[in-house]
């Protein structure tokens, strides 16, 4: 079997992967990711144990036991390029062995589930509600660089959303990848449903006009309006995309669920934010101690 280079997967003098610092044991196979690193604390509270606590750059990652589950709780930081090392890295400790850089032959499949926060893109999704994203819509262009196929379903919707959202030539290619259905009919129950968008900026490409005037002052309203079967886009944020991608091509189980903090449509935002942040990790948890 082929090993892998030292220079496409590199290894810290520990043989911990390079940007996460981990080592395979230190993972469990159910993954919350959380993009602040101050989040992760927030989640690890509630564990019954803490197994070990690890910090390198903005990835913080803690290990422990939730009702007898062990659950890994990491942040990504902000941005689907930390999406691209994280997820890579996670797959890189369960797919490869890490001393003979070869790749396993029997595969593991983790679950990757994203709690986080996001704008609302529909007047009836309120600020303080619970969002499961069915379907990862990619703004920022990741996953062009990557080889996969689209289901037919997806195919029908990204197609009808190429020809709504023109980029005049300037824009990424949008790219399109549905959640986990297992982690859906897990976690998703009481939540709104529909289509994430995930942008490659938080001000200009998000609409937010401070101190210059954007090349496409209509994005709200074109993402606000799209409408493919009976699905809608019904929030944005800046990882969603990714993850779903990257998840589809390695084989992993991803879903994503945000706290709404803010609808762009209605103008509100939030007061209570760590209340309804709280209030999530918990509702997570306990549904993922149950699978």
């Amino acid at each position: 079997m082929n090993k892998i280079p030292e220079s496409e997967l590199i290894l810290n003098d520990d043989n911990s992967v390079y940007h996460l610092n981990l080592q395979p044991e230190e993972l469990a196979h159910t993954v919350i990711n959380v993009g602040d690193p101050d989040r992760v604390a927030m989640v690890s509270r509630f564990f019954d144990k803490i197994e070990f606590r690890k910090q390198k750059r903005e990835f913080v990652t803690h290990t422990g036991t939730y009702k007898g589950k062990r659950i890994t709780v990491l942040s990504t930081g902000i941005g689907t390029d930390n999406i691209d090392i994280v997820y890579n890295e996670l797959d890189a400790l369960v797919n490869i062995d890490l001393g003979k850089r070869t790749i396993k032959e029997k595969l593991t499949s983790l679950n990757l589930v994203r709690i986080g926060t996001s704008g609302s893109l529909q007047t009836d999704i309120p600020v303080d509600g619970f969002v499961f994203s069915q379907f990862g819509l990619g703004l920022d262009g990741l996953m062009n660089f990557y080889k996969f196929e689209n289901t037919e379903e997806e195919k029908t919707i990204i197609e009808s959303f190429r020809k709504h959202y023109i980029g005049q030539g300037i824009l990424p290619q949008s790219y399109l990848v549905r959640s986990s259905s297992k982690l859906e009919s897990a976690l998703s129950d009481g939540m709104f449903k529909g289509i994430t968008a995930s942008c490659s900026g938080f001000y200009a490409p998000q609409g937010r006009v401070l101190r210059y005037e954007l090349a496409f002052p209509d994005v709200i309203d074109r993402l606000t309006s799209f409408k493919s079967g009976n699905h809608l886009i019904t929030n944005f944020e800046m990882e969603t995309g990714a993850m779903y991608g990257l998840a589809k091509i390695l084989g992993h189980h991803c879903c994503s669920i945000n706290a709404i903090v803010a609808n762009r449509k209605t103008k509100e935002h939030t007061h209570k934010g760590d209340e309804t942040m709280n209030q999530l990790i918990e509702l997570v948890l306990d549904r993922l101690a149950k699978i």
